[in-house]
């Protein structure tokens, strides 16, 4: 495999022409530094053909390939450097004046143009003729820019996710003359005239619980100004950030939260009162400023109805919880991708580690859970489109999607993170290679917009419960597993018998009070099963791989349906899905593939 230079690394170690190497160097595998992200991946390419129109698909490949290659090139090198060289918070110039700004890495600079300018991903699906396409981007193509650049560089995709989101909720709820105001320099593609957005919300009184939050609004002079702190303040000089805070004489709890915009800089230029009071020091994410801000009377901007706040910022929260579904998915195929660099190049015990059986089962628990948030989100995403086209179905369908996919995806990267270290060995340990950023980032998916806890609990009590978003969710996985085609009949009746049992859990945890415990199981079943019936449909659809039919057996096996612990698993299906999975092959048929469900 060719690999090309990068300045860590000037000759690659498998270049036989390298007279100056050292013996042991042909020893040490190769990373992916040089690889196509969207080139290697064609279980992406297929997702993508199967949930979107060719007319899509055809415009925005090129770009895809083309993010591809940074993301493997350039951005993955800009990802490195400024881990290394994280921002840093100047509170004073040298003459003692206040300056309470952030400093970034010109490495960091580059990688915002690659996001914000290059490839517009803030803006595409809210402004016309993004990358060339014809009116606002649809949210598919958006999402599949996010899965390639979240390979590499995980930290900024929070600058571009959040500021799409804003523009969002801006878009929605806030008045004409803000939007007038606002809305054209946050959909600038150009660095010098953008705006950037963000999003405040957790304070030292309340995380998880918003409605304990003691920020306050005052009307003074008819001026909104904020008094208060905010404890998480990610990307922290943002041009506006989304912030909640009470009006004074509001009632406590949620009914009481509105919503706010506040400017970094003022109409006359001046700064506005709020301070960053210090910087945060983070396992991981290091490339992104997250800071405490603490509201002087600053001057903010009322955003829709004042006692819809937290109801309208869930808007920008739901987006970005859909967003760490597909950060999770690429992060997990960065993992795989990884993993298979060690094992195909790395020899150990007279063997290439690639047909060692143990190592090549390792790699399929890496696989099979970015197979999983790759068909869920990429799901979510094409019917996000439907629902802002008014369809109900489809809006209930996101709705339940979102915060289900949140919950399990981001789970299971911090394993497949570790997974793919530990296929390294000793040197996935060290900084020198991607693997031990990859899982210092990969635990933040778990807190960013709600822990599994939270999100779990989102599903049951109020997608289920409330909303019965499930009947939608349910009327589309019957759809699409009918669909399937290429399915034995005995397989397709285990999906079906697994959906029944997921549903009935789900329903059955939603309806009972004392059932909260079992929150997060009823959600696992049902992420694993929808994802298992959604593979099968993607593995049969025209355009289709049909590997993701093995991958659905896969899930329904290990994830889904009872094993016992003390017992081998019979026939040898599995091994021979594992070379179509893992062996340099072309993929198998639909036949093919059928007659190893039907072992």
């Amino acid at each position: 495999m060719d690999m090309v230079n990068t300045e860590a690394r000037d000759v690659s170690p498998t270049d036989t022409n390298w007279p100056t190497a050292p013996a042991g160097v042909r020893h040490i595998a190769p990373d992916c530094q040089g690889l196509n992200f969207y080139a290697i991946d064609p279980s992406f390419q297929a997702s993508l053909r199967v949930n979107k129109d060719s007319n899509v698909l055809a415009h925005f490949s090129p770009y895809l390939e083309k993010l591809g290659e940074a993301a493997g090139g350039k951005l993955d090198q800009l990802a490195r450097k400024v881990e290394r060289n994280p921002p840093v918070l100047e509170h004073r110039d040298r003459f003692g004046r206040d300056l309470d700004e952030i400093d970034y890495h010109p490495a960091y600079r580059e990688m915002e143009k690659i996001g914000f300018e290059d490839f517009q991903m803030h803006a595409m699906c809210h402004r016309d003729e993004t990358l060339g396409w014809d009116g606002p981007a649809p949210q598919m193509a958006k999402y599949a820019f996010q899965y390639l650049f979240s390979q590499s560089e995980f930290g900024m995709m929070c600058p571009l996710s959040i500021t799409d989101a804003t523009i969002q909720v801006l878009s929605k709820f806030a008045s004409p003359e803000l939007k007038e105001y606002m809305l054209p320099k946050m959909t600038s593609v150009d660095m010098e005239t953008l705006w950037k957005g963000t999003q405040w919300m957790t304070e030292r009184a309340g995380g998880s619980d918003v409605s304990q939050l003691e920020t306050e609004a005052r009307l003074e002079d008819g001026v909104w100004r904020l008094y208060g702190d905010k404890w998480f303040a990610s990307h922290t000089d943002a041009h506006i950030a989304l912030t909640l805070a009470r009006p004074a004489g509001a009632p406590a709890g949620n009914a009481g939260i509105a919503l706010f915009a506040v400017p970094r800089y003022l109409p006359d230029g001046e700064r506005n009162s709020y301070r960053i009071v210090r910087m945060k020091e983070k396992m991981g994410t290091k490339s992104l400023a997250s800071c405490e801000v603490v509201f002087e009377g600053a001057e903010a901007y009322l955003v829709g109805q004042a006692d819809q706040g937290l109801k309208q910022m869930m808007e920008q929260v739901n987006m970005s919880r859909l967003s760490h579904g597909v950060r999770s998915a690429g992060m997990m195929r960065r993992c795989f991708n990884e993993a298979m660099q060690v094992a195909r190049h790395r020899a150990a015990f007279g063997h290439t580690i690639i047909d060692h059986p143990l190592l090549r089962r390792q790699i399929m628990k890496i696989l099979v859970p970015a197979e999983q948030a790759l068909a869920l989100s990429m799901l979510a995403a094409s019917y996000m489109d439907k629902a802002r086209k008014g369809s109900n179905d489809a809006a209930q369908v996101v709705r339940i999607l979102t915060p289900l996919v949140k919950f399990r995806s981001c789970r299971d990267t911090i394993d497949a993170t570790r997974a793919a270290m530990e296929t390294r060995g000793g040197n996935g340990y060290i900084e020198e290679w991607v693997q031990s950023k990859m899982v210092r980032d990969a635990h933040i998916g778990v807190l960013w917009e709600g822990t599994s806890n939270i999100n779990a609990i989102d599903v049951v009590r109020r997608a289920v419960l409330k909303a019965n978003a499930h009947e939608a969710l349910r009327s589309l996985l019957d759809e699409k597993l009918e669909e399937a085609n290429g399915l034995p009949d005995a397989y397709r009746a285990r999906l079906a018998n697994a959906l029944d049992r997921s549903f009935a859990l789900v329903e059955r945890v939603a309806a009972d009070p004392e059932s909260e415990h079992l929150a997060r199981q009823a959600c696992s079943a049902l992420y694993n099963t929808a994802s298992a019936v959604v593979l099968a449909w993607e593995g049969g659809a025209d355009g289709g791989d049909p590997r993701k039919q093995l991958m659905s057996r896969f899930v329904l096996e290990h994830r889904v349906e009872p094993v016992d612990p003390l017992a081998p698993p019979d026939g040898n299906w599995e091994h021979a899905a594992y070379t179509y999975m893992l062996d340099d092959r072309s993929a198998p048929t639909l036949a093919e593939v059928g007659d190893l469900l039907a072992e």
